[in-house]
C-alpha cells in the first residue's frame, strides 16, 4: 500500500468534518458528467515576437540556451517545423496513431536526467497536454532538444489555458511548476514564437480566472412537462401511494392492518387523469482534488416534482412505474436544498481506489451499464438501474474498487443507510445512537466487472441487505429492495422487526456496432421477514426482475441516443401472501419504454420519452397507463 494513502488517512475525518461545515455555502454538484461551467473572460490572442530572420534569432539564442548543440540553426528549424506540423495532423487525426500522448515515458527519445523531463511528466500526465511523433518517437537515437521540449512546454500551458476557461481545476502548484519551466526555456519559448512580453500574466490569467485552484463547479438543472393518462379504471391497494391503511392498535398497542376476507388489503378504484405537470430537479456539483489523482464530493440537490402516474399506483410503488429520474423531490420537502453526496476517493495502491464518506453514491461504483444511464440513455427509475438491487441509494460506510487488469474489475463495499430523501428515522440510521452504522438498515455489496473487448462489458452482482421495519412495522418501499414494489408484514396482520434480502444481479451492455447496442439486467432476490410476535413463524417473499432493450447511439446527430426498453420490474414467485400491497391479483406488470437524448449545444439537450404499463400494480384487469415526458437538460 502506497505511502501516500497511510499519509492521508488519517486526515480523513478531518477532511469531512471540514466539509460539512462548509455546505452551507450555496455550492452543489451534479450526478454525473456535465459539461463543464464556461467562465465569461477570454484569453488575450498571443502576440508574436517582431519578425526577424530565423537563422539570426537561433544564432542570439544558441548562446544563452544553457545546452551545447552541433545541430545548425537551420537543422533546428526543420525539427521544430516538424514537430509544429505533426502537432497539426495529430489534432485532425482522432484515431491516428501519432495521437495525444499522456506520459513522457511514452516520447522513449526524452532523457530523464534533467529536472524538467520529470517537471513535465507531471504536467503530460495530469492535463494530457503533449503530441508525440510516429511510433511515440522523436526519431534517432538523441534525447529530445530543447525547443521540442519547449514546443511541448507551450502546448501544456495551452492546454492549462483551456481548461481553466472551462472551469477545470488546474493545482497552484502545477502553475508554480509552469512558472519555472517557462523561465528555464525562455529563449526556447521565444523562438517557437511564443510571446514573452507577457508570459507572467498568462500564468497570472491561469491562477485568477479559475473557480479554484482545488475545485471543479459544475451543475445541472432538469426541467419536466409530464403527463400520465389511464386507458380505463385502474385499481390499486392502499388508500394512497403512501399508505395501506390507518391501522388501529391492538392491547399490545401493536399496530395490526386490517385485511379482506382473502386476506388480501382494501383498494381503491382510479377513475381520474392527473393534471400536466411542469417541475424541476438540480443537482450542483464541487470536485476538489487535493494531491491530484485524489477527489473530495460534495453534491447538493434540490426540486419540486412529482410525476402524475403515481396518483395510480398502489401503496409502495411510490416514483417507480412512469417515473423518469430526474422527475422528483429529491428532499423530504419540496424546494429544500439537501446534501446529495459526501465522500472522498484516492488511490489506496496501484489499481486500487478506496472511497469513504458519510453519503456514498453506490451507483457511482455498482451497477452501470453504457446505455442506461439516465442522462442520455433509458431514464426512468425502472429502466436507469436494477428495482431489486440495492435498498440504500446513499449511505455512510466505505467502497473499495480493485482495477485487476484491462479485463477484470472488482468492487466492493459496506454502506449503512443514509438517503437524503426521507425522513430521518426512515433515511439515516447510520448517524442515528441508537441504531449506528451496522444496526440499522445496510447494505453489503460485491461487483466482478468483466470486459473480454471494448464493446461488451459483463457485470455479476450480489448484495446482502438488513432491512429495518418502518414505523408502521412493514419491509419494502422506497428502501425496501428486493421487495421494489409494495410493503410486507407478517402474513396475518402483524408488525416486522427487520428483514434480510439477498440479491443476485447480471447485467450486461454490448455496443454491436457503432449505431446499434443492445443491454439488458436480470436479477432475483430472497427476502426473509422476522415477525415481531414471536409466536408468529418466519417467511420469505422470493421475486425477480427482468430488463431488455437496444440503442441507437449516435442517431441523428453526435452524441444523440434512442433507447428501447422491456421491462419486468417485480414478479413473484413465492410469498405473495406476505404482501399487503404490491401482490395486485398474482398477475405479473410489465412495461415498455422509449427514449431519445438530442444534444442542442454542449450545454442544452431536450429528451422527449413514451412509457406504456400493462397489467398495472401487478392487476392483469387493469387497463394500460401510458405516460410522456418531455425533459429540458441544462448543463453548466
Amino acid at each position: 500500500m502506497s505511502q501516500w494513502f497511510w499519509q492521508v488517512l488519517p486526515t480523513t475525518p478531518v477532511i469531512l468534518g471540514a466539509s460539512l461545515l462548509f455546505t452551507n455555502s450555496s455550492i452543489a454538484a451534479g450526478t454525473s458528467a456535465p459539461q463543464p461551467f464556461t467562465q465569461q473572460t477570454e484569453v488575450t490572442p498571443k502576440t508574436h515576437l517582431k519578425a526577424e530572420p530565423a537563422d539570426s534569432i537561433l544564432a542570439q539564442a544558441l548562446p544563452n540556451s544553457g545546452t551545447e548543440t552541433t545541430q545548425t540553426p537551420n537543422e533546428i528549424l526543420q525539427e521544430i517545423r516538424r514537430y509544429n506540423n505533426i502537432n497539426g495532423i495529430n489534432r485532425k487525426r482522432k484515431n491516428d496513431p501519432m495521437g495525444q500522448v499522456n506520459n513522457v515515458s511514452q516520447l522513449r527519445d526524452i532523457s530523464p536526467t534533467d529536472w524538467a523531463y520529470e517537471a513535465l511528466r507531471s504536467l503530460v500526465e495530469r492535463y494530457g497536454c503533449i503530441v508525440g511523433y510516429p511510433e511515440r518517437t522523436f526519431q534517432g537515437d538523441r534525447g529530445i532538444s530543447r525547443y521540442e521540449f519547449a514546443a511541448g512546454l507551450n502546448a501544456c500551458m495551452q492546454q492549462m489555458e483551456r481548461l481553466i476557461a472551462q472551469s477545470e481545476a488546474v493545482l497552484r502548484a502545477d502553475l508554480e511548476l509552469l512558472k519555472r519551466l517557462i523561465k528555464e526555456f525562455e529563449v526556447e519559448l521565444a523562438y517557437l514564437g511564443v510571446r514573452i512580453d507577457n508570459l507572467e500574466g498568462r500564468v497570472a490569467f491561469l491562477e485568477d480566472h479559475q473557480f479554484s485552484t482545488t475545485t471543479k463547479f459544475t451543475g445541472q438543472v432538469f426541467t419536466y412537462l409530464s403527463g400520465a393518462w389511464r386507458g380505463g379504471d385502474i385499481l390499486a391497494e392502499g388508500d394512497s401511494v403512501f399508505n395501506v391503511v390507518q391501522p388501529p392498535r391492538d392491547e399490545n398497542n401493536r399496530r395490526r392492518f386490517p385485511r379482506l376476507e382473502n386476506n388480501r388489503t382494501r383498494t381503491r378504484i382510479v377513475d381520474f387523469d392527473p393534471s400536466i405537470t411542469l417541475s424541476y430537479y438540480s443537482f450542483l456539483r464541487f470536485n476538489t482534488s487535493f494531491q491530484g489523482p485524489d477527489s473530495f464530493i460534495l453534491q447538493l440537490a434540490v426540486g419540486n416534482g412529482i410525476a402524475p402516474a403515481n396518483e395510480f399506483l398502489s401503496a409502495g410503488f411510490f416514483n417507480t412505474s412512469g417515473t423518469p429520474f430526474a422527475l422528483q423531490t429529491g428532499t423530504p420537502r419540496e424546494n429544500s436544498v439537501v446534501i446529495h453526496e459526501l465522500y472522498y476517493e484516492f488511490p489506496a495502491a496501484d489499481n486500487l481506489q478506496l472511497v469513504v464518506g458519510p453519503r456514498i453514491q453506490i451507483y457511482n461504483y455498482f451497477d452501470q451499464n453504457r446505455f442506461t444511464f439516465f442522462i442520455d440513455g433509458a431514464d426512468s427509475f425502472n429502466s436507469s438501474g436494477s428495482t431489486q438491487f440495492s435498498a440504500i441509494d446513499r449511505g455512510s460506510g466505505a467502497i473499495l474498487v480493485w482495477d485487476i487488469n484491462e479485463i477484470f474489475k472488482l468492487s466492493t463495499g459496506y454502506v449503512g443507510n443514509n438517503t437524503e430523501f426521507l425522513p430521518g428515522f426512515i433515511g439515516s440510521s447510520a448517524s442515528d445512537p441508537n441504531r449506528g452504522l451496522f444496526g440499522g438498515t445496510y447494505n453489503i455489496m460485491a461487483e466482478l466487472d468483466i470486459a473480454p473487448t471494448e464493446d461488451i462489458n459483463l457485470r455479476f452482482l450480489y448484495t446482502r441487505n438488513r432491512l429495518e421495519a418502518d414505523p408502521n412495522g412493514f419491509v419494502g418501499g422506497s428502501i425496501g429492495e428486493p421487495i421494489p414494489y409494495g410493503f410486507a408484514d407478517d402474513g396475518f396482520g402483524g408488525e416486522l422487526r427487520h428483514a434480510f434480502g439477498d440479491v443476485f444481479l447480471f447485467n450486461f451492455d454490448w455496443l454491436v456496432t457503432e449505431g446499434f447496442g443492445l443491454f439488458g439486467r436480470y436479477s432475483y432476490g430472497s427476502t426473509d421477514l422476522k415477525p415481531k410476535n414471536p409466536e408468529r413463524e418466519e417467511g420469505t417473499i422470493d421475486s425477480q426482475s427482468l430488463q431488455l432493450g437496444f440503442a441507437l447511439p449516435d442517431l441523428g446527430k453526435d452524441g444523440a441516443q434512442a433507447t428501447f426498453s422491456y421491462l419486468i420490474p417485480f414478479s413473484i414467485i413465492d410469498g405473495r401472501e406476505f404482501l399487503v400491497s404490491g401482490g395486485g391479483d398474482g398477475s405479473v406488470q410489465y412495461e415498455f419504454e422509449v427514449n431519445y437524448f438530442y444534444p442542442l449545444t454542449d450545454n442544452i439537450s431536450l429528451s422527449p420519452s413514451f412509457y406504456v404499463i400493462l397489467r398495472p400494480n401487478n392487476f392483469g384487469s387493469n387497463a394500460p397507463i401510458y405516460v410522456t415526458n418531455l425533459r429540458a437538460q441544462f448543463d453548466f
